[in-house]
């Protein structure tokens, strides 16, 4: 199980630090519309510790007291590895607690407190519509240089989804949009249906930042890396910033908000599907 932690943080961790050098992450709320409290708070613990309560749930201590949601439900999480991911997330805050840097803790509360109470079905039902919408399936007819460059970045990952899941999706330059197949929306709301309730509300999370369900899922598949994604789904911003340059700071921040949020939504999911059985070896006399 640590080893899993380790090599995931490996490839999300450098990731999710970026989100701590951007104040602007202070009036970031989540794609649910829900946030754990107000945004910086000064510290009042010295350490965190993780122990595991009633029904194997997992549970933060900061000090001695027990963490909650902000609904005042005692916070809890499916297994270990997500638990020790939490609890790293309070432990590295300094003398003020930023909780615009928290994603992992933020979502948790989400699952925990549902404060939109919607069930399974319903959060299929709202990531599928981003199908309709997805980033890479919307196409222009000029500039000849940004129709070059969606053909060249985007088709490669339409063709792999399409393959891996054996579905038709395609693209188009109308505002409308592509057409897309009920048989394509049925595969995948078949698929979506194997995520339990923790892993879908990170999955949609990640989808939201990127407004494609077809990025989310290479990154959950790690066909895409987050910096890949990332890029994609900007693909149009930065052609025009290439072509006609940017606010180097602004556009900097952006890319790094928007970075650190899909990596902790994708860390979330892999974390949140790890199981919650821990072995121990036995010890002899």
């Amino acid at each position: 199980m640590f080893r899993t932690i380790l090599g995931l943080q490996s490839q999300f961790g450098n990731i999710l630090s970026l989100s701590k050098v951007c104040p602007r992450n202070q009036h970031f709320k989540c794609a649910l519309k829900y946030s754990t409290a107000t945004s910086e708070r000064r510290k009042f613990y010295q350490d965190v510790s993780i122990s595991q309560g009633e029904g194997g749930l997992f549970e933060i201590n900061l000090d001695r007291k027990k963490l909650k949601t902000p609904g005042g439900k005692l916070f809890a999480v499916p297994n270990e590895a997500l638990a020790i991911a939490v609890a790293t997330e309070w432990d590295s805050q300094r003398d003020t607690l930023k909780f615009y840097t928290m994603h992992l803790t933020t979502l948790c509360n989400t699952v925990q407190d549902n404060p939109t109470q919607r069930n399974e079905d319903q959060m299929i039902k709202a990531a599928l519509k981003f199908l309709e919408t997805d980033t890479i399936c919307y196409r222009v007819d000029e500039p000849n240089g940004l129709v070059e460059l969606q053909q060249n970045e985007w088709d490669p990952v339409l063709h792999w989804i399409e393959n891996r899941y054996n579905v038709t999706i395609g693209s188009s330059s109308s505002i409308l949009g592509p057409e897309i197949p009920e048989s394509t929306k049925s595969t995948f709301r078949q698929h979506l249906k194997s995520y339990n309730f923790w892993s879908l509300t990170g999955l949609e999370y990640v989808i939201t930042q990127l407004k494609s369900v077809v990025l989310a899922l290479g990154i959950i598949d790690r066909y895409l890396s987050v910096e890949q994604a990332v890029l994609l789904s900007r693909l149009e911003e930065e052609y025009q910033i290439r072509t006609w340059g940017n606010v180097e700071w602004a556009h900097d921040y952006d890319m790094y908000e928007l970075r650190a949020r899909t990596a902790a939504g994708a860390l979330f999911v892999h974390l949140s599907s790890e199981s919650s059985t821990v072995k121990r070896k036995l010890l002899q006399d």
